[in-house]
């Protein structure tokens, strides 16, 4: 066999960075049931036409066949793709259990999906996202746009990374705008604003006079709206000033105002209205979300979502809902290009039992059994070596703790400080510091 290559775009983390990421999966799920989400998981496959009903995605979309399959490819319930975000498998799964479930219901789910993009720093393939979602049946009111943030910036308050700040903007406002400056072709200026930081003002006007057919008026009244940034309120007076009158403007504007007052009462300079975030995909309808690492802002988004009215729909029916999603690998990707994370140790075991000789292995191994039942993380040395080797494999390894079984008496050493005292398994504790590694920004001694 020859020597495997890695596959860009699918990331695999030492145990060091796995560790971490358990850790920063933790505290998010925590944080969502904090606030009563509940767990969901759903399948990695969707039917390909619902996968491609949504948004510019054809793309991304990664085809799954057979390797016998019908050289013609698949068809009808055999053309299946890997899921490339959480919100339209979850929307399927809404319609088809809609019976059983009792609405609004909240539920948040961490899984992997595939994207067929171009792999770079921070962009992958295969990725973890972290979503919550809100749907209700008919209508869903607005507060819970407003609640959004208030989750996702405890989350991410609760992770040893860099302050994050929300950019908040509303659909009602883009598409109220446009149409009162007599734009019809609202979807397609809003994926030409989308492209803004990209392109630049220039290529966006471009595009809008390509897609959209604005003239060169309409095209720098969009842009005047999109430049529009404010970290309170006053984001209003400043949409207003531009002379534009429309229904559905004045809805998105005060909706929007509730999302930056309720979170600036929360978290102030949590969030931030800005008018240039437009988010590519069709089916938003109301508040959109992007979220920047304070210091990583030229990488874009780690997390990001919005109101969607009519993704969940049959016939008459419709279940409208509101989500986000954190892109945990994206996140840590980041973190770890940059090595601002740290472990306190690579291996979650805090104390070795030595052993004196294998034929006293089982005394060895009723130690470790008596301090795994108390909490503690313990393996046994894999040999009987001399103790030295013994303990510079714990070195090795990270582990903190040797425990030396004896006929007099069991003794426990702390091989940092080489303070060796007696102990027993029923009552020795380690230091809360030591029972589990600490994870942190690098420098802080985690």
């Amino acid at each position: 066999m020859s020597k495997p290559t890695p596959i860009s775009g699918f990331p695999e983390w030492t145990t060091a960075q796995r560790m971490i990421e358990q850790f920063v999966l933790d505290r998010i799920r925590a944080t969502f049931e904090l606030y009563g989400f509940a767990p969901l998981e759903t399948r990695s496959v969707e039917p390909l036409d619902q996968l491609l009903r949504k948004g510019d995605t054809a793309k991304e979309v990664y085809l799954l066949r057979r390797l016998q399959a019908d050289t013609d490819g698949p068809a009808g319930d055999d053309a299946l793709g890997l899921h490339f975000d959480l919100t339209v498998p979850f929307a399927r799964y809404v319609l088809e259990n809609a019976g059983k479930l009792q609405f609004p219901f909240r539920r948040y789910q961490i899984q992997k999906v595939w994207r067929g993009e171009r792999p770079q720093e921070g962009r992958y393939r295969e990725f973890l996202q972290a979503d919550i979602d809100i749907v209700d049946r008919d209508t869903l009111p607005a507060h819970y746009e407003a609640e959004m943030p208030l989750v996702i910036g405890d989350a991410l308050r609760s992770l040893p990374i860099p302050p994050v700040r929300i950019q908040v903007n509303n659909r009602k406002i883009c598409e109220g705008f446009y149409r009162g400056i007599g734009l019809t072709d609202a979807e397609a200026a809003l994926r030409a604003v989308d492209k803004l930081d990209k392109i630049g003002p220039a290529g966006v006007t471009e595009l809008l006079a390509s897609t959209a057919g604005a003239s060169e008026a309409q095209a720098k009244a969009v842009l005047s709206l999109a430049e529009i940034s404010a970290p309170d309120a006053s984001f209003a007076d400043a949409v207003r000033g531009l002379g534009v009158s429309d229904p559905l403007l004045d809805e998105g504007v005060a909706e929007l105002t509730a999302v930056v007052e309720t979170a600036a009462a929360h978290a102030p300079g949590l969030c931030v209205a800005d008018l240039r975030v437009a988010r590519g995909l069709d089916y938003y309808t109301g508040t959109v979300y992007e979220t920047q690492m304070i210091g990583y802002e030229r990488f874009g988004s780690i997390c990001s979502g919005g109101r969607y009215d009519n993704l969940a729909s049959s016939g008459n029916v419709r279940f409208p809902g509101v989500g986000i999603s954190i892109g945990v690998t994206r996140l840590l990707g980041l973190l770890f290009g940059a090595e601002a994370l740290s472990v306190s140790r690579s291996v979650p075991t805090c104390v070795l039992v030595a052993v004196t000789a294998e034929e006293d292995r089982a005394a060895s191994d009723a130690v470790a059994a008596a301090l795994r039942s108390r909490g503690v993380p313990t393996e046994v040395s894999p040999s009987a070596a001399k103790f030295g080797k013994q303990i510079r494999y714990a070195e090795r390894r990270g582990i903190p703790y040797v425990w030396f079984p004896g006929a007099d008496g069991d003794e426990v050493k702390d091989i940092r400080s080489g303070e060796q005292v007696p102990a027993s398994a029923g009552e020795w504790t380690p230091p809360r510091a030591d029972l589990k590694p600490l994870v942190g920004p690098a420098g802080t001694g985690a």
